[in-house]
């Protein structure tokens, strides 16, 4: 310890057996500026000291599994889903969890699976949330509307592809979202903020659609959107995951990073929680404004309008349900929220309304879709035939579009689980009771946007004058 009067410094915290953290600068600024002696600084500094490290649990928290498999594909895929678990279930805070029909495996064991419902007590995990926060589904009832003038209408209105819409095609923003984002610390950022704008009005690309079709009930034609929080939530899951880790360095440094969290009981917890409010809210009006787009430029109004966010976090008293590609079937979880739920599957499928009751065995969720039994790169490598061929294959009897005019194989039908065992399997588990169908017409998504994109076409034209001039 160094004499009284003599600045300290952070090394000389570490050697008191203090472990580095974003406290250092403040505590360092405070037993400086008023000279503490060795015994006031040691006395002060107490209130630093970390507690025992949490352990994770000895044995995974147990979780429910509404899934199985049908044939040796899935077999596989439902045992790197199940053992996923296992590992992600031995983290300290979880009690709960559960999986559904179109689970499947998104990174090194221990990864929260897509289709799988988490319970955290008292904290919050982005990793469990990832980059496309509140990912969700809205549809729009266009009453008698022709659904080709619908997809025509929707298709010169909507946004696929990587970035923002330019100044002079960006939607207004509105006023009072802007005060929430600047008030919040885990939003107020220039990069955040101009994400929140010029991402207005964008769907970006993967499996991300823009579906029209007729509902099997009333023959009404109806849009249906999927999309996330774009580069607006992606920020903001960047920022958590920093945050999160620090705390795990802190407090349980065997649990593995990609499941680090933030204690709610936090100044951060509670801001990236309202964090998290402020994206959803974003995301809904990102729904919004090209439905309500759609609806202008065909001078019709609308007859009904729901949707549902599902891949979000829920919370219920200290219980935390993260949803990583799960429907909240729950009102407790969105009490802002009327009308049923929508669950798509692929773009020759309906996509089916659905209302449903909690089960000890569901914790108040469904299935998102149809999920994958393989990568888009083994799925690629499967396919024989050039991709004309195949689009034409399994496109038939609907108007399928891509917005980059550029086929990605990937996500046609076959690319997803089998639908009807999707089904099959939500009626066998007690995941949901389909109300209606939305039967396709025809769907728009972003396509291979990379193939022709423009800093491409510039370095094959670079090439291209290089080997001119050799």
């Amino acid at each position: 310890m160094m004499e009284n009067k003599t600045k300290i410094t952070g090394k000389e915290l570490i050697e008191m057996g203090f472990k580095s953290g974003k406290w250092f600068p403040e505590a360092m600024e405070y037993i400086n500026s008023n000279e503490l002696s060795e015994k006031e600084t040691l006395e002060y500094l107490e209130q630093f000291r970390s507690g025992p490290e949490i352990p994770l649990l000895e044995n995974p928290a147990s979780f429910n599994i509404n899934i199985k498999a049908e044939n040796e594909l899935e077999e596989d895929n439902v045992h790197k889903v199940i053992t996923s678990m296992e590992v992600l279930m031995k983290t300290p805070t979880i009690v709960d969890g559960s999986i559904m029909p179109d689970a499947c495996p998104t990174g090194p064991a221990g990864t929260i699976p897509v289709g799988g419902v988490v319970v955290a007590k008292n904290a919050i995990h982005p990793g469990m949330h990832s980059a496309d926060i509140c990912c969700s589904v809205m549809l729009t009832d266009f009453g008698k509307a022709d659904p080709k003038e619908v997809l025509d209408a929707a298709h010169s209105s909507t946004h696929f592809g990587s970035g923002g819409r330019d100044r002079n095609t960006q939607f207004r923003f509105p006023m009072d979202l802007l005060a929430e984002i600047e008030a919040n610390p885990f939003l107020n950022t220039q990069k955040c903020i101009s994400a929140a704008r010029s991402h207005l009005g964008t769907q970006g690309d993967g499996n991300h659609f823009l579906f029209i079709g007729t509902s099997k009930k009333t023959g009404n034609t109806m849009m249906v959107t999927h999309h996330g929080s774009r580069g607006f939530g992606a920020n903001l899951y960047s920022r958590g995951m920093q945050v999160a880790e620090q705390f795990r360095k802190e407090l349980s440094p065997q649990t593995l990073k990609q499941n680090a969290w933030i204690p709610f009981d936090s100044e951060e917890g509670e801001n990236y929680w309202e964090a998290l409010q402020i994206i959803r809210k974003w995301t809904k009006l990102n729904h919004e404004v090209l439905h309500d787009a759609t609806l202008d430029k065909l001078g019709i109004e609308k007859e009904n309008r729901y949707w549902n966010e599902h891949n979000f976090v829920f919370k219920e008293g200290d219980l935390f349900y993260h949803a990583k590609g799960a429907t909240p079937l729950d009102a407790k979880f969105m009490p802002d929220i009327t009308g049923p739920r929508l669950i798509p599957l692929n773009m020759s499928e309906p996509v089916l309304i659905v209302e449903g009751k909690t089960t000890k065995s569901n914790l108040g969720f469904a299935p998102h879709g149809a999920g994958r039994n393989v990568s888009r790169t083994q799925h690629r490598k499967s396919k024989t035939g050039t991709f004309e061929e195949i689009f034409k294959e399994e496109t038939k009897g609907i108007d399928a579009r891509f917005f980059s005019n550029e086929i990605d194989i990937t996500e046609l039908p076959s690319a997803y689980k089998n639908a009807e065992s999707v089904r099959n399997q939500m009626e066998e588990f007690g995941l949901g009771e389909v109300i209606d169908e939305v039967v396709p017409y025809g769907c728009i998504m972003a396509g291979d946007w990379q193939k022709n994109a423009p800093w491409k076409n510039k370095r094959r034209q670079r090439k291209n004058e290089n080997k001119r001039n050799k």
